[in-house]
């Protein structure tokens, strides 16, 4: 349940995103990097322990590093960031205790960050393809 929820979540976000056009600005994914990054630190923060807000803290810097230098140079660095997250999340429990992380979190913040990355790269790949020809020797304009 907890990936079903996380895949309608993330398709809600990320289509809401596209059809408001919020995903046209370049930090959009950024952002959303950095706020997926910081639910450790509130979890650890709920669950009482400073030392694991500490340790949620350093790895959550890192990420909204990585969705900072992706946002001034290139956004795939935040595509494979998302990507990357999605494993700290399957791989979290084995890495570090965090006792105030609910049980189904993980799950589904994986979900939500896969549907997320594959979002991103697709809109990246679409930037990247040159316009399609109608047909009429003049080229298509993007809606």
């Amino acid at each position: 349940m907890d990936y079903f929820v996380g895949l309608i979540l993330s398709i809600a976000a990320c289509g809401t995103a596209r059809l408001a056009g919020f995903d046209r600005e370049r930090g959009f994914y950024p952002t959303i990097l950095c706020v997926i990054a910081t639910y450790y630190v509130l979890f650890a923060a709920m669950g009482g322990g400073g030392q694991a807000v500490l340790l949620e803290s350093m790895i959550a810097t890192v990420f909204m590093g990585i969705a900072v230098a992706g946002f001034k140079g290139n956004l795939w660095a935040v595509v494979l960031a998302l990507a990357v997250h999605a494993l700290f999340d399957l791989m979290h429990h084995h890495i570090l205790r965090n006792d105030g992380v609910p049980g189904w979190w993980p799950g589904s913040c994986m979900a939500f960050d896969i549907v997320a990355a594959v979002c991103l790269g697709a809109l990246l790949l679409k930037r990247a393809l040159p316009p399609r020809n109608s047909g009429t020797g003049r080229q298509r304009l993007a809606p």
